[in-house]
């Protein structure tokens, strides 16, 4: 649609706005999906704009703990999405990162 706006998140991992990273995946995966939420408010989107979604993942162990943080901040939303185990990310650390794409249309039709 001509009147939609796009945003693009990429490689959002779970680092807390000080800089800090947990060692606990939960933690991790809280504060990714937190720092997820907080781009798409501050670029004026919403959770419900999401439509495609890839999560990637070291550990297939953390899948559950995953999909449970991931359910608590999408709700009813439920844009596309791709959960990848790989063997690291660019930080030996981390434990997830997501990437995500929002779109939305600010015309009133």
């Amino acid at each position: 649609d001509p009147g939609s706006r796009w945003l693009a998140l990429s490689g959002t991992p779970g680092i807390a706005p000080d800089g800090t990273l947990s060692a606990d995946f939960a933690e991790q995966a809280e504060q990714a999906w937190s720092n997820v939420c907080e781009a798409l408010g501050k670029a004026g989107f919403a959770v419900d704009d999401l439509v495609k979604i890839t999560q990637y993942l070291t550990s297939a162990d953390d899948i559950r703990t995953h999909a449970e943080v991931r359910a608590r901040f999408l709700g009813s939303a439920r844009p596309a999405s791709m959960l990848v185990v790989v063997p690291a990310l660019v930080w030996p650390q981390m434990t997830i990162e997501i990437e995500a794409w929002a779109a939305r249309s600010d015309r009133a039709d």
